[in-house]
């Protein structure tokens, strides 16, 4: 079983900072091989990819949208992924999740498909006003 738990979302002006974090608890297999992802949902819409990280945080994956003003990282011994947002716009208000991948051979780059992804936290809110 794993548990995933967001953390650090809330309201921000547009052009500010947030930094997400998402806390893993796992029994078994151990976060350091799970390749992590971060989703977003706006409002009224589907599901959206925004960054992913491999297991050893060598290789990452960003959706256009984010890229050059969003960072993903994670720290092993902490089992904790984070996503550092910067530049932030309007358009980036959503409840942001982030989900582990449990394949033992994950793709690289790593999978930007909701449905490839085995566990999902609760969400958190991040709200951009302008």
């Amino acid at each position: 079983q794993v548990q995933l738990v967001e953390s650090g979302g809330g309201l921000v002006q547009a052009g500010g900072s947030l930094r997400l974090s998402c806390a893993c608890a796992a029994s078994g297999r151990t976060f350091s091989r799970y390749t992590m992802g971060w989703f977003r949902q706006p409002p009224g819409k589907e599901r959206e990819f925004v960054a992913a990280i491999s297991w050893s945080g060598s290789s990452t994956t960003y959706a256009d949208s984010v890229k050059g003003r969003f960072t993903v990282s994670r720290d092993n011994a902490k089992s904790t992924v984070y996503l550092e947002m910067n530049g932030l716009e309007p358009g980036d208000t959503a409840v942001y999740y982030c989900a582990a991948d449990q394949r033992p051979y994950p793709p690289i780059p790593q999978s930007r498909r909701v449905a490839e992804y085995d566990y999902w936290g609760q969400g958190t809110q991040v709200t951009v006003s302008s």
